[in-house]
């Protein structure tokens, strides 16, 4: 493991009891509150200095106040040091009238919406009004967190391409078809979207993609060392996707796969993964 205080670019916090959160119905292991004290409790012995929360998909009516919920987290621990707030990017006035209301929330970074709920609608994300909110964000100095199947990526890419003044990170290295064992067009896919120089990639979510139960750090290994290989140590950050990734990895777990890739790298490139990138690209106060 890392032996300095990490940063981890990917964590859900979340209380079922003071928002709502449809999809986690269907998921009792997350269907319940998920916050600081759960997280580090988790951790398992890695040292995490500060996180960028994540958007959970909260109720469509509830984006607003999830950020504000996060932020009043915030405020009480230190250890959310920035926020990715869900916003619905379609919706013309509607979407900027939540952009000015998240400007006013401290520690909003970037925003969201959920590409891959849309992966049988080939186009959904270069349709005119997503691509128009998308670049809104640019003026007001906010990312874009690309979170997206594996088939969707030659979209996700194009969208890039229309928005060169936005800033985009790709969240789970593309959720690439692990427990089917696929690695095309993935690979290739993913250096096309690596030569636009305005989009970085999360280390972050990867074992949720394979066999819950049964995957190895045999079968993983490539698609991270591949991502790696495609964007560089300048444009990767660590996510831990907690407490999701713990439907099929514990913390120190994933951290320790992450680890074993970068062993090679220089120390310098290390520190970009483990801290200085989501530090770099989410502008975090540390």
């Amino acid at each position: 493991m890392p032996d300095y205080p990490i940063v981890d670019a990917h964590l859900h916090v979340y209380d079922p009891g003071r928002l709502s959160y449809p999809w986690m119905a269907a998921v009792p292991p997350l269907n319940s509150p998920h916050l600081p004290a759960e997280y580090r409790a988790a951790l398992g012995g890695v040292e995490v200095e500060a996180a960028v929360f994540v958007e959970v998909d909260a109720a469509p009516d509830q984006k607003l106040a999830e950020a504000v919920f996060v932020a009043d987290v915030a405020a009480k621990d230190p250890l959310i040091a920035g926020i990715v707030a869900g916003v619905a990017l379609d919706r013309g006035g509607a979407t900027e009238a939540l952009l000015d209301a998240l400007g006013r929330v401290p520690g909003v970074r970037g925003v969201r919406e959920l590409i891959q709920g849309h992966v049988e609608a080939p186009g959904w994300c270069l349709r005119e009004p997503f691509v128009d909110g998308v670049k809104s964000l640019a003026a007001r100095d906010l990312s874009f967190d690309i979170c997206i199947l594996h088939p969707q990526l030659a979209d996700a890419t194009e969208l890039v391409r229309h928005c060169p003044e936005v800033r985009f990170v790709l969240d789970h290295i593309g959720k690439p078809g692990i427990r089917a064992g696929l690695t095309e067009p993935w690979r290739r896919q993913m250096a096309a979207l690596a030569a636009l120089p305005n989009v970085w990639c999360k280390i972050s979510g990867v074992v949720t993609e394979a066999d819950h139960a049964a995957w190895t750090e045999a079968e993983v290994a490539p698609y991270v060392a591949h991502a790696l290989d495609v964007f560089g140590y300048r444009r990767c950050m660590f996510g831990g996707d907690w407490p999701v990734a713990e439907l099929a990895t514990s913390y120190a777990r994933w951290v320790a796969l992450v680890e074993t890739v970068a062993a090679g790298a220089s120390e310098a490139d290390r520190r970009r993964l483990w801290r200085d990138s989501a530090i770099e690209f989410y502008r975090l106060d540390l």
